[in-house]
């Protein structure tokens, strides 16, 4: 039977540029693989100077950056809150900058020992933490990813090849031509940072077969983006971003705190994969707390999507909401909607967790901690919290400085990947002559 594969409208390109894109994706994905033989055994010292070198060149080409991102914003790729996601300024780009500062002053873990031990025969075996090799990154809109993950690759020894979206390509071109002149003027093999700049989306498909050169990829972007790869990769696959995030207000949750936490969880940046898509609310506390939510959304411009009974309790506090659709559990948003629904127990919002959740985060905001306990243990996602919002799940947040994105999967890395996620592990044995029975 002929093999079938998944497309998807944002990965069909245009007709007529296959050997074009095929030749730079080779080009530069070969030069990636032969700087990261020099990366890997950089020093940590090396790597911290080029780090540095690379925040400066940041804020040296501020404005040439600025003004390629400028470029980017003024075509109609994208409008509204997606806009957002795009947009560069000064402040953005000094935080560019300092994001790459943190990741210097982060331990390095390659070469970190762990698990030693001694067989009875005198064989010493350990294992010692080394850099994936290269890995391939597909992603969309914003450019800051462009130097957050290529910081985090030289940190631990990996080169990158990164392939951004076309609504921000003059962005990315000028983010890595800053970050390979910081390179070359540190020593470091510029190489081991490549930007795809083809703008034939065919060509991710072949990024995704690259198993001669790549070593994993990691898709950051959309259900769709995310979906294509794991279902047309030969490179192993790091499934990242697409969240589909609760927040279940308990029965003995503090009704302030619990406003504070839902509308940060929506409100504060709506377009990312943290931000809150459904909020579950306790049918005890659900006739005094909805109409105070509808109130503060209200004034966000947040529309609300809500089950019949949340809909007849905004109704009689004189809020308005559209009925929910079937399509509405289970989506990930990324704008000012939001899914409500009245449950009537805590095992009741678990259950709806356990059929929509996409294993990103999810929150319960409660005074009881059983049902707190209870939460941490059943709810299954690669962060759960209790009594705080889910916007939190972020690398910086964390304590990882950058990262290269939010796995949503459980091998080898879950959550916000940072450091120790770009690498890998190989056994050392040492001996004296031993030889095997």
């Amino acid at each position: 039977m002929k093999e079938t594969r998944t497309k998807t409208p944002e990965l069909e390109g245009p007709e007529g540029k296959g050997r074009e894109t095929a030749d730079e994706l080779l080009e530069k994905a070969g030069a990636a693989r032969r700087a990261s033989l020099v990366i890997a055994q950089a020093s940590t010292d090396a790597k911290n100077r080029a780090l540095a070198s690379i925040a400066r060149a940041l804020r040296k080409r501020a404005p040439a950056i600025q003004a390629a991102n400028d470029r980017d914003c003024s075509r109609p790729a994208s409008g509204g809150v997606e806009l957002d996601r795009l947009r560069l300024n000064a402040e953005r780009i000094e935080a560019m900058a300092r994001d790459v500062e943190a990741v210097a002053e982060l331990p390095d873990p390659v070469g970190e020992v762990f698990d030693q031990t001694v067989r009875p025969n005198g064989l010493a075996i350990s294992k010692r933490r080394v850099p994936l090799g290269v890995v391939g990154v597909v992603y969309e809109s914003r450019p800051n990813v462009t130097s957050d993950i290529a910081s985090l690759c030289l940190k631990t020894g990996n080169s990158v090849v990164l392939r951004g979206g076309q609504e921000a390509l003059e962005s990315n071109i000028a983010i890595v031509e800053a970050i390979q002149e910081a390179l070359s003027a540190t020593g470091l093999p510029p190489d081991c940072v490549q930007l795809i700049t083809s703008t034939d989306r065919r060509l991710v498909e072949r990024m995704l077969r690259l198993r001669k050169y790549l070593d994993v990829i990691v898709p950051r972007g959309g259900e769709g983006l995310i979906r294509f790869a794991v279902e047309n990769a030969t490179v192993p696959v790091i499934e990242t971003g697409a969240g589909v995030c609760h927040t279940y207000v308990d029965r003995s949750a503090d009704p302030d705190m619990a406003l504070r936490i839902v509308y940060n969880a929506k409100v504060r940046r709506p377009t990312i994969c943290n931000a809150l898509d459904t909020v579950l609310v306790h049918r005890d506390i659900a006739p005094t707390w909805l109409p105070r939510l509808a109130a503060a959304w209200a004034d966000a411009k947040v529309e609300i999507h809500a089950d019949p009974e949340a809909a007849r309790l905004l109704g009689a506090g004189g809020r308005s909401a559209t009925p929910a659709s079937p399509d509405d559990w289970g989506k990930e948003f990324l704008s000012l909607v939001a899914a409500v629904k009245v449950v009537g127990s805590l095992s009741e919002a678990l259950d709806h967790i356990r059929e929509f959740g996409s294993g990103h985060s999810e929150a319960i905001v409660t005074s009881d901690e059983a049902s707190a306990r209870r939460f941490l243990s059943e709810v299954d996602a690669a962060a759960v919290y209790v009594n705080a919002s889910t916007q939190f799940t972020d690398g910086g947040e964390f304590g990882l400085g950058a990262e290269v994105g939010i796995s949503t999967q459980k091998l080898h890395a879950r959550g916000p990947m940072g450091l120790k996620e770009l690498t890998t592990y190989k056994w050392i044995i040492e001996g004296s002559g031993q030889v095997r029975a």
